[in-house]
């Protein structure tokens, strides 16, 4: 596979890579359906599926470049690569345009998932009884999900470990937005952005020679919470590949059912109109977190009045269909070239 890979891809799976860091970091996008979308899904699910036993073998017995080749280590690389540049780069301005133009970000990832049920959905003719009620679960899930109230922070080691495994489920399973079920487990803010808050400052200081960190308690805590999160997203990682990968050989058309009908039921998590509601007191006063910041009750949707703002929306919206057909034609050409 990597003999056949150019430069040119290289560069471009960094770039899926990035997109699949910032997806993932999005409530309501799955960095899966970038993978799928994209036409590297299935490498990317063998190759997970190739850390098993085997794998291990060959790192206890320092055979390093057998371990690297038989986990299609340059494929991996590159594209974790591009994630974890993401989450100290694009995931930022992602933050910053959700912030600002929060309406045009939802709208484009609106269109993209849109877009992602057409080309899911496109070459799909298995069409029975089995696969249609799998389609039918598959939305009843993910509307269910859409509408969950969030839980309340929790730093403890074992759950943060848990969320980690439940969360990474969004690369692996498309349509299954991690950074959303965080947010339902109430520790989105923790993980994904005070914790990695951290490591970036962490990382700036010890670039200096400042090694301060060390005595702040605050610091220490996120660190460590930051490390049981990443042990949790790499045991889930490896978990659900070899699961799905089961799963996709014996269970194909029900599987591919089920993952039309969990993004067809995101698109209500994503829905570009709409306000965020707050929890409250008995007092109707905002109820604040440990960083004095309102907490999250979950979404009021509406219906858009026609006006200047909701047409740029749906411009948005088609870019992101635009974006979605762009990123299949070129994934055909990229599977034909290495047929």
């Amino acid at each position: 596979m990597e003999s056949t890979r150019t430069f040119k891809d290289r560069i471009f799976l960094i770039i899926k890579g990035l997109a699949m860091g910032a997806a993932n970091k999005v409530p309501g996008v799955s960095g899966g359906v970038v993978a799928f979308v994209a036409g590297f899904y299935e490498e990317f699910i063998f190759s997970l599926q190739r850390v098993n036993k085997t794998a291990f073998k060959f790192l206890l017995n320092g055979r390093f470049k057998s371990f690297y080749r038989y986990i299609n280590g340059k494929f991996l690389g590159l594209l974790f690569l591009g994630m974890i540049v993401s989450y100290f780069s694009v995931s930022k301005i992602l933050d910053y345009f959700l912030a600002n133009y929060e309406l045009y970000v939802w709208s484009l990832f609106f269109g993209m998932i849109i877009g992602s049920i057409y080309y899911i959905n496109k070459d799909f003719r298995d069409w029975n009884y089995k696969s249609i009620l799998s389609l039918v679960i598959g939305i009843a899930l993910g509307l269910a999900i859409s509408f969950l109230d969030p839980a309340k922070e929790n730093d403890n080691l074992i759950f943060v470990f848990f969320c980690g495994i439940i969360s990474v489920s969004g690369m692996t399973l498309p349509g299954f937005s991690g950074s959303f079920i965080l947010i339902l487990l109430g520790n989105y803010v923790l993980l994904l952005v005070d914790s990695v808050n951290a490591l970036y400052d962490t990382f700036s200081e010890i670039f200096t020679g400042d090694f301060s960190f060390i005595q702040n308690e605050a610091r220490v805590r996120l660190l460590k919470v930051l490390g049981m999160f990443t042990l949790g997203s790499v045991t889930g990682l490896v978990t659900f590949s070899h699961l799905l990968s089961y799963v996709l050989k014996h269970y194909k058309s029900i599987t591919t059912a089920s993952i039309i009908g969990f993004i067809i039921g995101s698109l209500g998590v994503v829905w570009p109109w709409k306000h965020t509601v707050f929890k409250t007191n008995d007092n109707g006063s905002f109820l604040l977190d440990s960083r004095g910041e309102k907490i999250v009750s979950n979404y009021e949707r509406f219906l858009p009045e026609l006006q200047a703002e909701t047409y740029f929306a749906i411009a948005y919206i088609i870019l992101g269909i635009l974006i979605v057909l762009a990123l299949e034609w070129y994934g055909q050409r990229t599977n034909k070239k290495h047929v």
